[in-house]
């Protein structure tokens, strides 16, 4: 719920209360008489009685309530706003690739698993009506996060994602392993779209499950695969933690473009290769422009005018300027 004004403009009005007040005072003082006394003490001006104190009130009080008629003319309202959504969203399954290579420091200023997760979260939040699940995978995969609308609860579970190396798991790149596993969360799934969207950077070396026949099964359930291979061409620095700290090593990638780009032409996707994480951030715009919700999203705002609660205040303010005005605070002429 928020508080807006249907006329906006009319609020510039509200300096001339403050100009009104002091265009009084000084219309005051200068009609101000002036008289001469031939004894000195005949000046003397008497105490003020809490009927003359209290004058300027009355001018207050009338201000007061221009200054709230001003703002109930400019009519705040309330609003709340209703969303009705026809259609479906695609359900999409992240499987990312934290294998210790991942920690390559070629995707400055972070390392392959930092970029990826930034980049990740910002598609994540891009897509507020698609169901996303988040599987994570080395040696083995695990269920980072099933499938879920409450993108809250899915970017606190991308923040916590480690590299195997910083978890002391058995490292490894099991990309068959992460396919299926995203595939068998989006199995029962009854969108019209089921996308995976895979991220390594590496050569599937672990696990007993084969790429390309992970790919065939997922073809079969009518899942697209979009595979993305991270890392620059050739020799690159990882960071290398030992019983006397850490230090840099280098080693060349095996990133295998020729298994992902079959995973993806088996499944009716798309193969990317993302050197950098400008590079990165640009694939998965093309995957978020490629793989469109088909939603009707409608928006039914009800206003509520909440002029009425300052216009009550100001009539009582001018009803009792009025009142004591011509009763207790009368002035004789």
């Amino acid at each position: 719920m928020s508080v807006e004004f249907a006329t906006p403009w009319l609020l510039a009005l509200l300096p001339l209360v403050p100009l009104i007040a002091v265009a009084r005072m000084w219309a005051g003082r200068r009609s101000s008489a002036a008289l001469r006394y031939a004894h000195n003490p005949l000046a003397t001006p008497p105490n003020r009685s809490w009927r003359v104190a209290t004058q300027p009130a009355l001018t207050g009080l009338r201000l007061l309530a221009l200054a709230l008629i001003i703002v109930a003319v400019a009519r705040p309202q309330t609003s709340e706003a209703t969303q009705i959504i026809n259609g479906e969203g695609v359900d999409i399954a992240l499987a990312l690739d934290i294998s210790g290579s991942m920690a390559s420091l070629d995707f400055a200023p972070q390392n392959r698993l930092g970029a990826a997760k930034s980049v990740i979260g910002d598609f994540v939040e891009a897509r507020p009506y698609d169901r996303i699940g988040l599987v994570v995978f080395a040696n083995q995969s695990f269920i980072q996060g099933p499938p879920t609308i409450d993108h809250d609860v899915l970017q606190v579970l991308l923040a916590e994602v480690e590299l195997v190396t910083d978890l002391g798991l058995d490292d490894g790149t099991a990309i068959g392993l992460g396919l299926a596993s995203a595939a068998n969360m989006l199995r029962g799934s009854t969108a019209e779209s089921k996308v995976i969207i895979l991220l390594t950077d590496g050569a599937n070396n672990a696990g007993n499950i084969d790429p390309i026949t992970a790919a065939l099964a997922i073809e079969a359930l009518g899942i697209k695969v979009y595979a993305i291979g991270a890392g620059r061409p050739g020799i690159v620095q990882i960071p290398q933690r030992t019983r006397f700290g850490t230090r840099i090593v280098r080693y060349r990638s095996d990133l295998d473009e020729e298994v992902l780009t079959e995973i993806a032409a088996t499944t009716g996707g798309k193969y990317f290769r993302a050197e950098n994480a400008a590079g990165l951030e640009q694939i998965y715009e093309e995957i978020n422009r490629l793989e469109k919700s088909e939603l009707d999203v409608q928006v039914f705002t009800r206003y509520q005018e909440k002029a009425v609660w300052l216009l009550l205040p100001a009539l009582l303010m001018l009803l009792s300027e009025l009142a004591l005005r011509n009763t207790l605070l009368r002035r004789l002429p």
